[in-house]
């Protein structure tokens, strides 16, 4: 015997599980449009990084082939510049030191010709004279290494004429 209420129960349970099974559909249907919307956003990015792939790859894979072509000639450009530089900072400097050691030379003779300006007669005839006897030193000396070099030249040329009247000699006392 079946009554209302067990009838009542059977349909609010069939009522029931059709009212979940419509939200489980109703779920499945909102989760296949977000997997769709998901698919879709994919495909775009796919679309987008093969585009990239087939063209963008190829723009940027030049551009960066310029650049890199760019850096190495500035690269060479500093080199070169940085050669110049140094050899035209050794120039400045040689010319620097030459001009330096006129301006001490000149400073120097400054000095002495100011010195001597403040000498009296005897002191400034005492220099002169000086100077002169140092010119005089150096020519005797140079005349004495020339004297010291012929003596010694003619010392060997005696040594061997003696040894050759000796030898000489030596021979005839032998006969």
């Amino acid at each position: 015997v079946v009554t209302r209420d067990d009838v009542e129960e059977s349909l609010k349970a069939v009522f029931q599980f059709v009212k979940d099974k419509e939200q489980l559909l109703q779920d499945l249907r909102s989760q296949i449009e977000e997997t769709k919307k998901k698919i879709s956003e994919k495909q775009h990015e796919r679309d987008y990084w093969l585009d990239y792939k087939n063209v963008g790859s190829k723009i940027h894979a030049e551009k960066i082939s310029s650049l890199e072509k760019d850096i190495s000639e500035v690269k060479y450009e500093l080199e070169r510049t940085e050669e110049y530089y140094r050899e035209a900072l050794k120039v400045v400097r040689e010319e620097n030191q030459k001009l330096f050691d006129r301006h001490m030379k000149l400073l120097s003779e400054e000095a002495l010709k100011n010195a001597v300006g403040y000498l009296d007669k005897n002191c400034r005839r005492e220099i002169e004279e000086n100077e002169w006897l140092k010119e005089e030193v150096k020519i005797y000396r140079k005349e004495e290494s020339d004297l010291k070099a012929s003596v010694r030249l003619l010392e060997e040329e005696n040594t061997n004429l003696v040894a050759k009247l000796i030898d000489i000699k030596l021979q005839r006392l032998r006969v």
